[in-house]
């Protein structure tokens, strides 16, 4: 588990692909004990930690999840985020965030707004039942709450220590970001099946919608 908290950024060292699958090497600084087989996040991916040295680390990735994240733009000189799996008893900082990537969003558009800038992202009209006003979203593994929102849209306010730290520096329109919806809802919406035959229309036995648990904070 993560917390959406960026450690720092990384970079691509090598890039070695065979078929669909990819293995990384990657640089990142500030991490000089690792472990074999443990978890790290890249740009909101998690991936295992298959060797390494106090400079670098190698991991895999299937074809899967070449297929479903970004990951597949990568390329030696890439600057990427990273985030080691939290360890209990650490401070909880940001939100649950599983690494599990759910879908490819979009940068549409960045606008200043004082020192911070204004990001908005389109995603896929299906995973809008997982966004909500106020709600946190992972997006290339970092955590931010999201300003506004709509069916297939949503908007986050980035401030200058975020820009800094993580590579949001280099989003412009068209970039493509991984993408992962609060774990919370997604539980949620599991529970409320057996009531719910169309999640987006009301149950005539329950009166359950999921506009309803939107507006009441769910």
């Amino acid at each position: 588990m993560f917390t959406g908290l960026v450690q720092g950024k990384g970079r691509v060292e090598r890039v070695e692909s065979r078929g669909s699958e990819t293995r990384f090497t990657i640089a990142a600084s500030g991490i000089d004990d690792y472990e074999k087989g443990e978890s790290i996040a890249i740009n909101g991916v998690c991936l295992t930690v298959e060797s390494f040295t106090s400079s670098w680390f190698s991991c895999y990735a299937s074809g899967e999840t070449m297929s479903l994240t970004n990951l597949g733009k990568l390329k030696p000189g890439s600057p990427i985020n990273y985030e080691r799996a939290m360890a209990m008893g650490d401070r909880f900082g940001g939100h649950i965030v599983s690494g599990h990537v759910d879908c490819l969003a979009k940068v549409e558009s960045v606008r200043p707004e004082g020192e911070s800038r204004i990001y908005r992202i389109s995603f896929p009209e299906e995973q809008g039942r997982f966004v909500v006003p106020k709600g946190s979203i992972a997006l290339d593994g970092i955590s931010l709450t999201v300003n506004d929102c709509g069916r297939d849209y949503l908007e986050v306010n980035i401030i200058p220590e975020t820009q800094q730290q993580t590579t949001i520096s280099q989003w412009n329109p068209g970039y493509e970001i991984n993408m992962e919806t609060d774990v919370i809802g997604k539980y949620v919406q599991r529970m409320l099946t057996p009531w719910n035959s169309d999640s987006d229309k009301t149950d005539s036995k329950s009166g359950l919608t999921m506009d309803f648990l939107r507006e009441n904070g769910f």
